[in-house]
């Protein structure tokens, strides 16, 4: 009788590098812009960095596959002057409005528990300028002791704490990590004890409010 032996161990297929492809024109580039603006919204630097990328991806491939570096570099050039163009050319088609999508995404981060100094740093992060980020946030008016509440409930701390601790000295300690959690998220001191002073179904009236909005 033939001794069972184990089937022989398969060979990891090699992943094939993609191909370089076309070269990114304008034309292809707006295709591209198009095409990243039917699935995520952008302002106009996001978009303009999405496509330079583009060209950069397209740039390393090409030379791994064998395009000379100095034939290369003045097709970058010209895709990365086409990337801001196609950019600009989206916001005068109105497909890239930076004010809106400043507005609402100050809106979702504030609702999901971001203080107003991460949302600033996240909407610099996407290309909208110091000066839109401040007015948007004033014209908001997000309610930053709301939006610790968020924060709260999401880490289950303060007013959503499940076990809330009884001695008063475990209370104390469980104050001190909230606060240093809230003041890592970019919450000032008063933003937090507000949140922390308010009792659970206060808080959850306050986001269920903030939520109609």
């Amino acid at each position: 009788m033939a001794e069972d032996r184990p089937p022989p161990a398969r060979r990891p297929r090699e992943r094939r590098q993609p191909s370089a492809g076309p070269a990114p024109t304008e034309a292809r580039l707006q295709e591209a812009a198009l095409n990243h603006l039917a699935r995520f919204a952008a302002t106009e630097a996001g978009l303009a960095r999405v496509l330079q990328r583009r060209v950069a991806r397209w740039a390393q491939r090409a030379e791994r596959e064998g395009m000379e570096p100095e034939a290369v570099a003045p097709i970058v050039a010209a895709g990365r002057a086409a990337a801001v163009s196609v950019a600009r050319r989206m916001v005068a088609a109105g497909a890239v409005d930076d004010a809106a999508f400043a507005a609402a995404r100050a809106r979702r981060l504030s609702r999901a528990g971001r203080s107003r100094r991460a949302i600033a740093a996240h909407l610099a992060a996407k290309g909208v300028g110091g000066e839109m980020a401040s007015e948007t946030l004033e014209e908001a008016g997000t309610d930053e002791v709301t939006a610790a509440l968020a924060h709260l409930r999401r880490r289950r701390q303060g007013p959503f704490d499940p076990d809330p601790p009884e001695e008063a000295e475990a209370v104390r300690a469980a104050r001190m990590k909230a606060m240093g959690a809230l003041a890592r998220a970019g919450f000032p001191r008063e933003v937090a004890e507000a949140a922390l002073d308010l009792d659970r179904a206060e808080a959850e009236a306050r986001i269920i409010e903030s939520r109609r909005g």
